[in-house]
């Protein structure tokens, strides 16, 4: 029996070498059709993707009522009326919060739409003034700009003609086409209500049901160490996505309240540019602070002066009292990672990467944080990194037993 066990383990390990290597092969040197039937997947499976992100952003609010309002313990089993009645409740705070906040800034972004697209033309011949001045009074550095524009001039058509031109047609095909999109997308997000519905009345059950199938599929120590990072992934992504959706959503309020207060121009649109640029970390006050700030200069310098001050004030009360209040100490890695992740992310996945990357390095971080002290542990070495500062492993001294008082003789 252990001989035929052997052979069985020996031919899976086979199979799975010749299917990696086939992965491979077809991502990297073929048309990659695994990826086609990847994208077609995740077309098939987008509501019930939308029904697990709904539910994992309303988990806290489902638990934070059953606490304080059912007095239900933490680990306690959850009573089936009650829990209908949490989810309904929190489905009710969700959409009267997206109602009023949507009756409310829908119209102002509306309103502030059209007066940028009424002011096009002056703002066009104010920039163009601003331009024939500069090059009057500097003629060395119209000179430069001529022998620029003379060398990429055709570098620029050929990358007219060749990328932007087809892009340009992609984009109208899916104008043409979005009316149909936009009833395919909200016919999932309805799908996915429904089953973020049933997985929060029973999530309990879902990740018992996980756990169980942990503990059938692996050894046990291996199981136990999977969930256990379960758990810390989830702690770090509840921690970030939540805190940051929740942090760029009062941002976004206050930018809006005091552009109006005062008297910003495009109060509504420059609140939504501040607010979802907020959401990426680090660049993403700059990213949504630089375009708002340049369109409010085209219709007043001094306000823009005074909103680049509003900016700032803003950002450091975000940066040193709200986002830490929010977010704590969620992902558990220092500045530099947050950098690295969010240039790798960004370059990876686009804008999502530079949201994603930050909770994804800090799960890789904390893994490898964990694998490497189990391995030191395991060969007896000291775990903190100071105790290596010599390139070698150096234990940190013990402090010396106080001494023992001796009656005087």
């Amino acid at each position: 029996m252990k001989k035929d066990n052997h052979y069985f383990a020996w031919g899976l390990t086979a199979v799975c070498v010749v299917c990696a290597i086939m992965l491979i092969y077809d991502l990297v040197f073929r048309d990659s059709i695994v990826m086609v039937y990847a994208e077609k997947l995740l077309d098939i499976l987008a509501p019930i993707l939308y029904g697990f992100a709904m539910a994992y952003l309303f988990t806290p609010i489902v638990n934070a009522i059953e606490r304080a309002v059912f007095r239900r313990k933490r680990g306690a089993a959850p009573i089936k009326g009650l829990r209908a009645l949490s989810i309904v409740l929190t489905w009710v705070l969700a959409l009267t919060l997206m109602y009023g906040l949507f009756s409310v800034l829908i119209p102002e972004l509306v309103a502030s739409v059209q007066q940028l697209a009424g002011n096009a033309q002056r703002y066009y011949n104010t920039v163009y003034s601003w331009v024939i001045h500069l090059l009057e009074n500097n003629p060395e550095f119209a000179l430069r700009a001529s022998e620029i524009i003379n060398e990429y001039y055709t570098d620029a058509l050929n990358w007219v003609n060749v990328n932007l031109a087809p892009q340009l047609q992609v984009a109208v095909q899916a104008v043409t086409g979005g009316v149909v999109g936009v009833f395919v997308f909200f016919k999932n997000l309805l799908l996915g209500a429904v089953v973020s519905v049933y997985l929060l009345a029973s999530k309990e059950n879902f990740a018992a049901i996980g756990c169980k199938l942990c503990y059938t599929l692996m050894p046990e120590d291996w199981a136990a160490w999977f969930i256990r990072g379960t758990k810390a992934t989830d702690r770090i992504f509840s921690g970030f996505v939540r805190g940051k959706l929740l942090d760029s959503l009062i941002i976004g309020i206050l930018c809006f309240f005091f552009s109006s207060l005062f008297k910003f121009p495009y109060a509504p649109l420059v609140s939504v540019v501040v607010g979802v640029t907020n959401i990426i970390p680090f660049f993403g006050p700059f990213l949504g602070a630089i375009p708002s700030a340049f369109l409010i200069l085209l219709d007043s310098p001094i306000k823009c002066l005074y909103f680049i001050l509003f900016i700032l004030a803003l950002q450091q009360f975000d940066g040193n009292i709200l986002g830490p209040r929010i977010l704590g100490d969620s992902t558990g890695i220092s500045g530099f990672w947050v950098i690295v992740a969010i240039l790798v992310g960004g370059g990876l996945w686009g804008v999502a990467g530079m949201f994603l990357g930050v909770p994804i390095c800090a799960c890789i971080y904390a893994g490898v944080r964990a694998f490497s002290a189990y391995r030191l542990k395991k060969k007896g070495l000291p775990v903190p990194a100071s105790s290596y500062a010599s390139h070698r492993p150096v234990w940190p001294e013990e402090p010396e037993p106080p001494a023992e008082d001796h009656p005087q003789q």
